[in-house]
C-alpha cells in the first residue's frame, strides 16, 4: 500500500491551490485529477472576474496555469479517480483510486466540487461555453444590453435573473410549473422587476443557433404552444450536484450532499480530513472563493499534522 502525507481529491481552483500550500509546506502532496482535470472552469471560455488578470484568460489556460505552478512547488498530480475511501478519526485514512490501487494518507483534502445540472438537451451541450451557461453571475458580463433567457424556479435562478436584469436589456425567466420554488421575497425582486418576464408553465424544447446562441424555443406545457424567442444568452439555474457520493459514509452532509466543516475552517467530522470548494460551498461557488477555501484547507491540514507530530 502506497503511503502518501497529504492526498488532495479533486483538482480545480480549490485542489490545485491546496496543493501549492501543500507543497510549500513541505508536506509532499499528491492531487488526484478525478473525471474533470482542472474542473468546471476546463468548460469555461473567458474568465474576467478572477483579479490578475486584467484583460481575462481562458479558463483551461487559468487552470493550467494552477496546475503548472503546482507541479513547479513539487505536487505530485496524477490523473485518476477515487473511487472509494474507508475513513477513521485521526488517522490514517484509507483511499481507493480507479478501483484497485490503495493509498494510506495522513491527511486528505476534499476538493471535488459540484456538478451543474442540466437540461440534457443536445443543443444544450454543444453550444456550452457559446451562450449556454450554469452561472450568470460568471458569464451574464459578456451579454449586456442583450436579451437573454434563464431557466429555473428556485431562490438561485430568482437571484441570477435580478443579477442579469441589472446588466441585461431583457430576462425571459422560463418556469416549468405554474409557481415559483423561491421564498416569497424572491419572487417578489422577480416579479417588481420590469425586465424580467416570467414564462409558467413552460419548458425549453430546443436552444437554436449554429455556432452560438441566437434563440430558445419555448413550449407551453399545458397548450402546447411553441415560441421561439430571440436571445444571446441562456443560462441554466436548476441546481447543482455536489460530487460527494463517495465520502456519505463518513463525513456530515446537509441534505444537498454539501459537505459540512467547521464554522471557519475546512475542518470535517471526521479528524484528519479537510473540504474546499464547490464540495462544501453552496453559496458561493466562484473560482476566487474556491481558490481561498483550498489555502484554508492546505494551512488546516499542515496545521493538524504538526501537532499530531509533535504529540
Amino acid at each position: 500500500m502506497e503511503k502518501v502525507e497529504c492526498l488532495i481529491i479533486g483538482s480545480g481552483p480549490a485542489g490545485y491551490t491546496a496543493a501549492i500550500y501543500a507543497a510549500r509546506a513541505d508536506m509532499k502532496p499528491v492531487v488526484y485529477e478525478g473525471l474533470q482535470p482542472g474542473g468546471q472552469l476546463t468548460i469555461t471560455t473567458d474568465v474576467e472576474n478572477y483579479p490578475g488578470f486584467p484583460d481575462g484568460i481562458m479558463g483551461p489556460e487559468m487552470m493550467e496555469n494552477f496546475k503548472s505552478q503546482a507541479v513547479r512547488l513539487g505536487t505530485d498530480v496524477r490523473f485518476g479517480m477515487v473511487t472509494s475511501v474507508e475513513f477513521k478519526p485521526g488517522g490514517p485514512q484509507k483511499v481507493i483510486v480507479d478501483g484497485s490501487h490503495e493509498i494510506e494518507a495522513e491527511a486528505v483534502i476534499i476538493s471535488t466540487g459540484a456538478s451543474a445540472k442540466w437540461l440534457n438537451l443536445p443543443s444544450e451541450q454543444r453550444l456550452n461555453g457559446s451562450g449556454v451557461s450554469a452561472c450568470a453571475v460568471c458569464d451574464g458580463f459578456f451579454y449586456r444590453g442583450s436579451d437573454v433567457a434563464i431557466v429555473g424556479a428556485g431562490d438561485t435562478a430568482c437571484e441570477e435573473a435580478s443579477y442579469l436584469a441589472k446588466i441585461c436589456s431583457k430576462v425571459y425567466m422560463i418556469v416549468r410549473k405554474d409557481e415559483f420554488r423561491a421564498s416569497k421575497a424572491m419572487q417578489h425582486r422577480v416579479m417588481n422587476t420590469p425586465n424580467i418576464e416570467v414564462l409558467f408553465n413552460s419548458e425549453t424544447d430546443e436552444v437554436l443557433g449554429a455556432n452560438a446562441v441566437e434563440a430558445v424555443r419555448v413550449k407551453n406545457n399545458k397548450t402546447g404552444e411553441m415560441r421561439e424567442i430571440p436571445i444571446k444568452g441562456f443560462f441554466v439555474a436548476i441546481g447543482h450536484q455536489p460530487n460527494t457520493d463517495i465520502f456519505k459514509p463518513y463525513i456530515e452532509m446537509d441534505e444537498q450532499g454539501y459537505i459540512i466543516t467547521e464554522k471557519g475552517s475546512s475542518r470535517t467530522n471526521v479528524e484528519g480530513v479537510f473540504c474546499a470548494g464547490d464540495a462544501q460551498d453552496k453559496i458561493y461557488r466562484q473560482a476566487v472563493t474556491a481558490a481561498g477555501s483550498g489555502c484554508m484547507a492546505a494551512l488546516d491540514a499542515e496545521r493538524w499534522l504538526s501537532a499530531k507530530k509533535s504529540v
